[in-house]
């Protein structure tokens, strides 16, 4: 959820509806329930109205969210939507065609299932809250050995790389768990399973490695993390195990690259977690969470309630939801079987190639995603001395395009970058379209003088004071991007202290250079 920060003056009202204004005159207040009734037709307009400054979500190339379904598998979804799926004596068969989703995602994932068993695990409202489980589990299962042990279980640590998703961090707040980070280096975005390896220690509960980096979709070596874990374990006494976030990836490796090892098939890896919702080819917002085994999910933590008639376990930290996600998946999956999502992963991946091409074409980028992995292009500018991604990305947006830009986690902050990602109503057409208007866009600012327009007194004096520090030699041995930190640091410990009636003249690029941010589903 998102905490609102708006001042509720009871002056302030929504505009009226030019539409609506057929049925309505008075303006409806903004932060408060209005007196009286309207008729359901006013309502409709005055909230379509207003939903049509919103972007188009099949435009959105930030997210990785499904945008499109088919009519069918809508149809579903609305008929189900008053179904609370926590009603299981009530709804039966919801309950079993989510027992199914979770079946099929371990075969998938190669979890070890025998004959008579059935696969552990559950859906979720999307990844964050599967990673939240996952964690969960973890922990409990550190304290109990530990506490068998006889020894301190009051300061348990999670190892993953810098580039995790926020909910990561959310996870380590929340229930009390130190997050220890590998962080990023220039070139290298995803976390090294040697550093991750060597920062474990006897309160590490897991690492947690990713596939598919929300940065630049990169696969992590899951493998590799496996063999030297083990042999750290096998040196230490320890059982430190592995969580796999599969949020984006999990929908696509199994399809496209088969023969890549980073699931159930090594014994370390204890839960995987992947969202429905993205490459699942669901609407927001579903997740699943599974296990390798029921030895995996301790006991104290599945709740069996007797609740509208039957006993009901329960592994969530929600009660009610909706049906409707289940539904859709259960429909994706028998609908399109293996071979149906072969076909979808491998054209969005094509897809990715085209638009790649199209980007180095233009000769003004880098790409810094790679070949394996989400398909995604994640693109830096060779030269950000006259404007920067954060200026393409706002002028991409008056072609409707909402393409993030953002600079990488520590300690690798000064790459700046821009990310499409390629989902499957992202066809080849749209990706000429794109790249058609990324090379307008870059031809309109190569017209535009240099986006640092130096006009203060105080602004010069910075500048100055780093040039005449670069002096005497020194200068030579700093690179551009170097300077450029420096003038950053400097800019901010000015703005810092000067209030917004500050004559400063500089355009809002460089105001978002300033403030790193992290583009985060």
């Amino acid at each position: 959820m998102v905490i609102t920060t708006a001042n509720p003056a009871p002056e302030q009202h929504v505009q009226s509806s030019t539409f609506a204004s057929r049925y309505v005159r008075d303006p409806l207040p903004r932060f408060k329930i209005p007196e009286n009734s309207m008729p359901k037709e006013a309502a409709y307009q005055v909230i379509n109205d207003e939903l049509m400054l919103d972007g188009n979500p099949r435009l959105n190339l930030a997210s990785f969210v499904t945008t499109w379904m088919e009519p069918e598998c809508d149809q579903l979804m609305m008929a189900a939507i008053n179904k609370n799926y926590v009603d299981m004596d009530e709804y039966p068969v919801t309950t079993e065609l989510q027992n199914r989703c979770v079946n099929m995602i371990a075969n998938l994932y190669h979890a070890p299932i025998g004959s008579n068993e059935v696969a552990v695990g559950v859906g979720t409202v999307g990844s964050s809250e599967a990673i939240m489980l996952a964690g969960l589990a973890f922990k409990r299962k550190w304290q109990q050995k530990r506490k068998s042990q006889g020894k301190p279980y009051d300061k348990p640590n999670i190892v993953t790389g810098a580039n995790v998703q926020v909910c990561w961090e959310k996870f380590a707040r929340y229930f009390e768990v130190e997050l220890k980070e590998v962080k990023l280096r220039e070139g290298y975005y995803v976390m090294d399973p040697v550093k991750a390896v060597e920062m474990v220690d006897e309160n590490t509960i897991c690492v947690a490695a990713i596939l598919g980096s929300t940065l630049t979709g990169e696969f992590e070596n899951v493998k590799l993390l496996n063999e030297l874990l083990t042999n750290k374990n096998k040196e230490t006494g320890w059982d430190t195990p592995i969580h796999v976030d599969a949020a984006s990836g999990g929908f696509i490796a199994p399809f496209v690259y088969p023969d890549l090892e980073w699931d159930f098939r090594l014994p370390l890896v204890k839960s995987i977690n992947v969202s429905g919702h993205k490459y699942g080819l669901v609407y927001a917002g579903i997740g699943w969470v599974v296990w390798r085994s029921k030895e995996d999910l301790p006991d104290d933590l599945v709740f069996h309630i007797n609740y509208l008639g039957s006993d009901q376990p329960t592994f969530t930290l929600n009660f009610s939801k909706g049906s409707s996600q289940i539904i859709a998946q259960y429909y994706q999956l028998i609908r399109l079987g293996f071979e149906g999502y072969k076909n979808i992963m491998e054209n969005c991946i094509e897809n990715a190639r085209i638009l790649k091409e199209g980007i180095d074409s233009t000769g003004r980028f880098e790409v810094v995603s790679k070949d394996i992995g989400v398909p995604l292009v994640a693109f830096a500018l060779k030269d950000s001395s006259k404007y920067t991604v954060f200026q393409i990305s706002d002028s991409l947006r008056k072609f409707g395009w909402i393409v993030p830009a953002y600079t990488m986690p520590a300690d690798a902050q000064h790459v700046a970058v821009l990310r499409v990602v390629i989902r499957e109503d992202f066809g080849r057409s749209l990706a000429e379209r794109l790249i058609a208007h990324i090379k307008e866009v870059v031809k309109e600012l190569d017209s535009l003088p240099s986006h640092i327009v130096v006009k203060d007194s105080h602004v010069a004096a910075v500048t100055v004071a780093v040039e005449e520090e670069n002096k005497g030699g020194e200068a030579a041995k700093r690179t551009e991007r170097m300077i450029q930190e420096k003038v950053t640091k400097q800019w901010r410990h000015f703005v810092e202290r000067h209030t917004a009636a500050s004559s400063i003249y500089i355009v809002i690029s460089v105001v978002l250079v300033l403030v790193p941010c992290t583009y985060y589903e």
